[in-house]
């Protein structure tokens, strides 16, 4: 239980960022996190992720993103 709560807070911290960081409402930010894949991205990814700074992250996530864009 306490390592899904540290893993939620996690998944709320990088979609904060990048919202702030894309200038996006959380609305939006949240709906392109859905659209892509990027909350289980995050989850799974989490034990290296969370590790990382906020700028990588924020710009791991936008290539995350963008790779699936592509597609």
């Amino acid at each position: 239980m306490k390592k899904e709560r540290q893993i939620n807070k996690f998944v709320i911290f990088c979609l904060e960022n990048f919202k702030t960081a894309s200038n996006l409402s959380g609305k939006e930010a949240l709906a392109e996190f859905l659209k892509y894949g990027v909350i289980q991205y995050l989850i799974d990814g989490y034990e290296v992720l969370h590790t990382q700074g906020r700028n990588y992250i924020v710009a791991d996530i936008q290539d995350f993103i963008n790779q699936r864009t592509r597609k």
